[in-house]
């Protein structure tokens, strides 16, 4: 009885540690996507890197270090540790001086750093769309790699059944051995197909592993269907939210800016730079055959700047900002020009799949089972051949492998279009836009 109770508190035990586990979210899209974003390590390196440059632009602008200066000045040779009273040169010197840049250089600079972080900031953003879209473009082939086992394991067992009906036909007389043959030879390449696309799910589950940053053999559950989104928005208002949010966009707009900035800077690198300084000198009283020295303390006050003689450099710094400049300039349109591409072209394509989707959804996949069902029927009573029968089935596999392609590749091509916009989400016309502030 001891041992039942203790076995019972044990299992109670054990029970309550299970349940008190937190719960782990489905593996929905969007929480896969946010998984992705949180752990990826890609990502993390991204965001460093521009907190790196964040960094940088906060000491863009910032002043030189003070330098303090400490000196023995005019010290007697002949009598070197002698420190004062002796001559009335000697003196004990401290000071201090500040560079300062000529006027208007402090903040270009910083200017220029913040360009800069802010191009490598959008980077961050960019790269966030980038890898929902490849989780996504993984996901939703995934689920059409799913479904085609699916298909593929009901027509071998379709086929096995069509294979028996024919050699109970040639048992009596009434069908062909070839109709046997036909039958082993299509459920083998069915079961060649079923090879690949089983190995083609794991190599997909894998991506998906390495997308997420988990291990390569977590188990990736299966994908529920699902209906197509609603209408998009045209393509002209795609277009326009592209030029508005994609981020690459704003990045290669900072770096323009910051071309332009560097150019004034380069500019401004003509004028010279001073630097203040101020020392006081402690003196010492001296008496002595040549007179009397009552060892008054003096200071001196300086001002120094550079004389900005190295033209060379500076029209090389010159033409390297406005060199840079012109390259923001040039990919920026170069880009403009691609999102308008993609745009048409995804929109044309998603077009062309929601059609095929509808088409086989409530017309061809019903009229090639009906047309199947019939065959089959001819085929019990010798009016239809073998031939014919396996034609109808394969047809009506190839149809509906195709639907859940159509579907798949939908999604993707919205995956992809959701990435050339820089939107997380389109539907009926809406977009949810970036965060203006990271």
């Amino acid at each position: 009885m001891k041992s039942i109770s203790l076995l019972s508190v044990t299992l109670l035990f054990f029970s309550g540690m299970a349940s008190a586990a937190p719960a782990q979210p489905p593996e929905t899209l969007p929480n896969l996507i946010n998984m992705a974003i949180a752990n990826n390590p890609e990502l993390k390196s991204s965001e460093a890197r521009w907190q790196m440059y964040a960094g940088k632009a906060r000491q863009a602008g910032a002043l030189d270090d003070p330098m303090l200066a400490l000196r023995l000045q005019n010290l007697l040779v002949r009598n070197p540790f002698s420190f004062g009273g002796k001559d009335p040169q000697t003196a004990k010197v401290i000071g201090i001086s500040q560079q300062l840049p000529f006027w208007g250089k402090r903040a270009l600079r910083e200017e220029v750093a913040r360009y800069e972080a802010e191009a490598f900031r959008w980077e961050v953003e960019e790269r966030k769309l980038e890898l929902r879209k490849m989780v996504s473009e993984t996901w939703y082939r995934l689920y059409a790699v799913e479904h085609a086992l699916e298909i593929i394991a009901k027509n071998i067992r379709i086929i096995s059944d069509l294979a028996t009906v024919a050699e109970s036909r040639y048992s009596v007389g009434e069908g062909a051995q070839n109709d046997i043959f036909r039958a082993g030879l299509e459920k083998s390449r069915m079961l060649d197909m079923q090879i690949t696309l089983q190995q083609q799910r794991k190599s997909l589950a894998a991506n998906l592993n390495y997308l997420l940053f988990r291990p390569a053999d977590s188990v990736v559950e299966k994908i529920p269907d699902f209906e197509l989104p609603p209408l998009l928005p045209p393509p002209n208002r795609l277009k326009e939210l592209a030029f508005e949010q994609r981020p690459k966009i704003r990045s290669l707009s900072m770096l323009a800016a910051k071309g332009e900035v560097a150019l004034r800077l380069a500019q401004r690198d003509s004028f010279p730079d001073v630097n203040l300084s101020f020392e006081y000198m402690f003196r010492e009283k001296v008496q002595s055959d040549m007179g009397n020295d009552p060892g008054y303390d003096m200071f001196t006050a300086g001002l120094t700047f550079n004389i900005p003689l190295q033209q060379e450099r500076r029209s090389g710094m010159r033409a390297e900002s406005a060199s840079e400049s012109r390259m923001a300039i040039a990919e920026l349109d170069t880009l403009k020009n691609n999102i308008e591409y993609v745009i048409n072209d995804t929109v044309s394509q998603m077009e062309r799949r929601k059609n095929l989707v509808e088409l086989y959804s409530t017309g061809i996949i019903r009229q090639a089972e009906q047309t199947l069902e019939s065959t089959l029927i001819n085929y019990r009573v010798g009016k239809a051949d073998f031939l014919t029968l396996l034609e109808s089935r394969i047809n009506l596999f190839n149809y509906e492998r195709e639907l859940y392609e159509s579907k798949a590749e939908y999604m993707i091509a919205l995956a992809q279009l959701e990435a050339t916009v820089g939107v997380e989400h389109l539907e009926n016309g809406q977009s949810a836009k970036l965060d203006e502030h990271h």
